[in-house]
């Protein structure tokens, strides 16, 4: 008979969530935490539950739902058996999951881990916030295929130009003891940058930069200062080098798991890597049980994936 306690490893959780009963139970209570189940279509509360088919009933709309309508599990064949597991992987990772790797675990394929792994990535992005506050630490970073490791032609082909020129411009920020944001900007300029951190800090936060020039003009609404990177990387308290550890862990992901990602689904990796940054101190059962929180209202199709020109 399996246990009712709730896992806190990994091993516990595959067994734990093998029981179709324990894992459907899971899913509902983290999806419908607050009050009674609602139909995802119309939002009405008054439904019924066919425990022959584990679906239910609206009596709203008369339509019939599964617990994974409206969810990043919707349409997929797959068990909880299996969704589960490969949540607490991803959600527990220190340096990411590649398909492949996950693909072996769950003894699926590396087309259906990848799919599993992007979808999951869409639920733990932070869809609001509470502004950062107090002191905040600003800086870009650029991510892409290094030059050297490329063959003549693929050099040729992709490199035009020394620096950020054919990579990904990436600007986060970072509250001191506190929450990390960060993703994909298009154009690195002073208009965008600015505009972000704005949309990031509470006015009149204390926020620490690079000498970058795109940067000038923010102490008219923040108490800003920089540090010089060409001269010290530290000017008493002034530093940005709590948001470059965070660069220097997201790369050894890029590098060393995820190896290859598209320009496209880079601000799902940043996202996954700032779940884990953000919920470090939660435990492996609380990012777990978060990510499955954040899978409601958040369906992904593969067309979405993988049309190219999808955001």
């Amino acid at each position: 008979m399996a246990t009712k306690t709730q896992p806190t490893s990994l091993i516990q959780a595959i067994r734990y969530f093998s029981d179709p009963d324990l894992a459907f139970d899971f899913v509902r209570q983290m999806r419908w935490q607050d009050g009674p189940v609602v139909c995802p279509r119309c939002d009405h509360k008054e439904t019924s539950f066919i425990s022959t088919r584990r679906i239910w009933k609206c009596k709203g709309c008369k339509k019939q739902f599964s617990l994974k309508v409206g969810t990043i599990f919707e349409d997929s064949p797959l068990g909880w058996d299996k969704w589960l597991p490969a949540v607490w992987l991803i959600a527990n990772s220190k340096n990411g999951v590649s398909s492949h790797e996950l693909g072996r675990a769950l003894g699926v394929t590396q087309k259906t881990a990848w799919f599993m792994l992007h979808r999951i990535r869409h639920a733990m992005a932070t869809k609001t916030f509470a502004k950062l506050d107090g002191t905040v630490e600003v800086d870009e970073t650029y991510v892409g295929g290094q030059a050297k490791f490329m063959h003549g032609h693929l050099r040729a082909e992709r490199i035009h130009g020394t620096g950020g020129v054919d990579k990904v411009a990436i600007q986060g920020a970072v509250q001191r003891g506190g929450p990390i944001v960060a993703k994909v900007v298009a154009t690195p300029d002073q208009t965008t940058l600015q505009s972000n951190v704005r949309a990031w800090v509470e006015s009149g936060a204390t926020v620490y930069t690079d000498e970058a020039r795109a940067y000038l003009g923010l102490d008219e609404d923040f108490a800003h200062k920089s540090v010089n990177h060409s001269r010290e990387y530290v000017c008493g308290v002034v530093h940005t080098n709590t948001l470059e550890n965070f660069w220097t862990l997201y790369k050894r992901a890029w590098r060393g798991t995820y190896t290859h990602n598209m320009h496209r689904h880079t601000n799902r990796y940043i996202d996954e890597r700032a779940f884990s940054y953000n919920h470090r101190e939660d435990g492996d059962l609380g990012r777990m049980r978060l990510a499955t929180i954040r899978a409601n209202g958040r369906r992904i199709t593969y067309k979405q994936l993988t049309d190219n020109h999808a955001a």
